[in-house]
């Protein structure tokens, strides 16, 4: 199916097309494109130029570009413009422009991702539904996942996220929602403001591009919720609230096993009982704002109730996998669960309180008792009250139940130093260190949660896990 002709880019970027071109895909990738995309030159890391070659070798159908690069034939099919990351905006607008899909935006210091793929799950039964395969959310994000949108879309799911004030309320312009949901405001990126409260006005600004008569849905549960309501309320939004506290989507229970979560809800007149296969908190407060945002978007709640189950968590974001440690002794294997992507205080709580609720095995390792361990790196960009949010982490009651705890990172040391002696596991500067170590970290009938932000590099400890068993 044919995404963009050479006609319909130039005239949507204002750019020149070289020769005519059709494409059924975008990418900025080499390492990904598939035949026919148009390849969009991006400058970054690397200048997106340099790749040109390599992406029409690889089968692009064109090259988006602010000239012809060195190596690249007079006739190369191109569309030429003045600034690449402009044009894929322009492009983004074109294809929202050009759709009658209903679009959902979603932002929040928490679960902006897995709600995403939550949505995902349940809107494509009732729907041709379009999101971006991955985490893109930024300034290049958001304008890719828009023009890679076929224009019979029934349903999108665009996800915004920020680093920096001012980067939402362009975004949610340029995808024009007409639904929008707030998973939650927590201390995220707080080196760029001066509060939570910074946070939460950034996180409403998404409501800065709701269209006429859109809805947003707001958690009710957090301190912060008031600023998302009144900000709501100012440009004449009714905000549709779910949670525990007082809301239009009621939380009245949330039951947490090793592997699924049981939750129960009441709406209007209609009461909900659907679960989901993976446990959590957090993500049973999340589902039923999905739950909230599939009625507002005109599909239908019961039905989605039913297909969340089928929905797991993305990879580093949760996600439960067993582990075999000895291929000759298939009964000699542990649970890892993998939230080793992103970590906040507010996350951190949440999957504590996954491995609080998780039973070990025991007679199975060569400890004989199963234990649950948590290992855990560095938490980021939290501002100047980051050391005493890691040794904070030390008061809550769900890693209290954990029996050995292994820290990574500077930041933790602050939380490995605050634990009970007996509870002590390693600790390293960097988790590179415990990943060289793996079996010194866990054992056969243990549950294992790694979390920390990906930048602390933790995952490379849930890969040397993996590993374990492949000796």
């Amino acid at each position: 199916m044919t995404l963009w002709t050479a006609k319909d880019a130039a005239q949507a970027t204002g750019g020149q097309a070289t020769t005519d071109w059709q494409a059924n895909g975008v990418s900025i990738d080499t390492r990904t494109i598939q035949m026919g995309d148009l390849f969009v030159a991006l400058k970054d890391i690397r200048d997106g130029h340099d790749f040109v070659a390599q992406a029409l070798e690889k089968g692009a159908a064109a090259a988006l570009v602010t000239h012809r690069p060195d190596g690249v034939a007079e006739n190369a099919p191109l569309l030429i413009v003045p600034d690449v990351l402009k044009a894929l905006e322009a492009l983004g607008s074109a294809a929202r422009a050009r759709t009658d899909a209903k679009v959902m935006g979603i932002t929040g210091s928490v679960g902006k991702t897995s709600t995403k793929e939550m949505l995902r799950e349940v809107l494509k039964p009732q729907g041709k539904t379009h999101a971006a395969e991955a985490s893109y959310n930024n300034h290049w994000g958001v304008p890719l996942t828009l023009a890679r949108m076929p224009q019979d879309t029934e349903f999108a799911i665009i996800e915004i996220g920020m680093s920096n004030p001012g980067e939402i309320a362009p975004l949610s312009n340029l995808a024009q929602p007409h639904v929008v949901m707030i998973t939650t405001v927590a201390a995220a990126h707080l080196e760029a403001f001066e509060s939570i409260e910074g946070i939460a006005h950034e996180k409403a600004a998404i409501m800065d591009g709701l269209l006429a008569g859109g809805t947003a849905i707001l958690n009710a549960d957090i301190e912060t919720t008031a600023i998302l309501q009144t900000k709501a309320k100012d440009i004449g939004v009714t905000p549709i609230l779910f949670g525990t506290k007082n809301a239009d989507w009621q939380i009245t229970d949330v039951r947490l096993s090793t592997d699924r979560t049981i939750i129960s809800a009441t709406h209007g007149d209609a009461d909900y009982l659907f679960k989901l296969s993976v446990a959590g908190r957090h993500f049973a407060s999340n589902a039923v704002g999905v739950l909230a945002s599939v009625e507002a978007l005109g599909a239908d709640p019961t039905q989605a109730a039913l297909d969340i189950a089928h929905w797991l968590p993305p990879a580093g974001r949760g996600t439960r996998e067993v582990v075999t440690l000895d291929p000759a002794r298939t009964d000699e294997t542990l649970d890892l669960i993998d939230d080793a992507f992103n970590a906040n205080p507010t996350s951190m709580t949440a999957a504590l309180e996954i491995l609080a609720a998780a039973t070990p095995v025991d007679n199975v390792g060569r400890i004989i008792k199963g234990r649950r361990i948590a290992i855990l790196g560095d938490m980021l960009e939290l501002g100047g009250e980051e050391m005493a949010m890691h040794r904070d982490l030390s008061q809550d009651t769900n890693l209290q139940t954990a029996d050995l705890i292994h820290c990574a990172g500077p930041r933790m040391k602050h939380l490995y130093d605050a634990l009970p002696e007996e509870k002590r596991g390693l600790w390293a500067e960097q988790a590179q260190e415990l990943a060289s170590q793996p079996a010194a970290l866990v054992d056969a009938g243990d549950v294992v949660l790694v979390k920390g932000s990906k930048g602390s590099k933790v995952s490379l400890v849930v890969d040397a896990i993996r590993k374990l068993g492949h000796r």
